[in-house]
């Protein structure tokens, strides 16, 4: 796979068009994960399980979370969030209704009284239920720094 060394996997036009939707889904679903980044950061498990099934569960280099074990940190207070924005314009993709949305983010988090500033390459896999989008599963990657990036390129 030819690396990309801005780091920011935009689609063009062609590709929208090759996936059979226009910028209305992909704008739709933007505004669902800003939507959720938002509640992300208001600290509410309820707010938060609104964007998730309930069998939504999250990979990380830590392992598998379920929605219970992460929506009951949350609602401990053990994990907040002060901070979760996009940073990368988003790809998304969709197929009938179910739809995978990856793109950079930074947050800050903090657990067990620590601060944690991270910068992840996210992917959400979507599915439509009663016409919304609800996040099924999230897969976060620690993104490279900007010099390992370069580095990775120039080889």
């Amino acid at each position: 796979m030819p690396e990309n060394p801005s780091g920011d996997p935009t689609g063009t036009a062609v590709e929208a068009a090759q996936d059979g939707h226009d910028g209305t889904v992909d704008a739709g679903l933007t505004a669902v994960a800003e939507a959720w980044a938002a509640a992300i950061v208001s600290n509410d498990a309820a707010r938060i399980a609104s964007f998730m099934t309930d069998d939504w569960a999250i990979v990380s280099e830590s392992g598998i979370a379920s929605r219970d074990e992460f929506l009951a940190f949350v609602a401990s207070g053990q994990l907040t969030h002060s901070a979760m924005d996009l940073v990368s314009r988003p790809r998304v993709r969709v197929h009938g209704d179910t739809a995978v949305f990856s793109v950079r983010m930074t947050n800050t988090a903090h657990y067990g009284g620590r601060r944690f500033d991270a910068d992840e390459w996210t992917s959400d896999v979507f599915v439509k239920r009663d016409g919304r989008w609800l996040c099924l599963l999230s897969h976060i990657t620690a993104a490279a720094p900007e010099s390992a990036a370069a580095t990775s390129t120039a080889r």
